[in-house]
């Protein structure tokens, strides 16, 4: 087991005390493209940089990203309902903002520490737990994979995910 993955046999490393999550969430190469949407989100972008509110950011890596069905601002409704021109003007750059925003946060557990087979539910509302399986470490529902866990600071945590959570609607 990787010393940077979340397992009760492996004690963390001692977070950086000074430092937040929004000082590290751009920090790896690997998961830049998810940092990037966490800015475009204003209340999550705020939560980061709140020292008192702890997190656990569950980071799609770019390849998870790179590697989903649509990307995370479309819906399949929105294209149902409107067809091609369902983010084109100001209702559909809304439309597509919402949905980004329900991506995001449907990655952020409003706690850490994060115990193993702990349910929480994600800013998006979605309960979800982690638990050690065969020497992994995986996300349920959904089973996605934990990389590695990237930085530990005074707010939380950043977990590199193999793969992207439910984010449906």
């Amino acid at each position: 087991m990787n010393a940077n993955t979340p397992s009760p046999q492996t004690p963390p490393s001692p977070a950086q005390a000074a430092v937040i999550l929004s000082d590290v969430i751009g920090n790896s190469r690997q998961t830049n493209i998810f940092a990037g949407f966490t800015r475009d989100i204003s209340s999550v972008a705020t939560r980061l940089d709140a020292s008192l509110l702890n997190t656990t950011v569950l980071a799609p890596a770019n390849t998870a990203i790179s590697a989903l069905p649509r990307k995370p601002w479309e819906d399949p409704k929105d294209y149902a309902e409107m067809g091609a021109a369902a983010y084109e003007g100001l209702s559909g750059s809304d439309r597509a903002g919402s949905n980004l925003r329900r991506f995001v946060e449907a990655h952020m557990v409003p706690v850490s520490p994060w115990g193993e087979g702990e349910k929480v539910r994600t800013l998006a509302g979605t309960e979800v737990w982690w638990e050690s399986r065969g020497g992994k470490t995986v996300v349920l529902p959904g089973e996605v994979e934990v990389e590695r866990v990237v930085s530990r600071v005074a707010n939380g945590e950043v977990w590199m995910l193999k793969g992207a959570l439910n984010y449906a609607a």
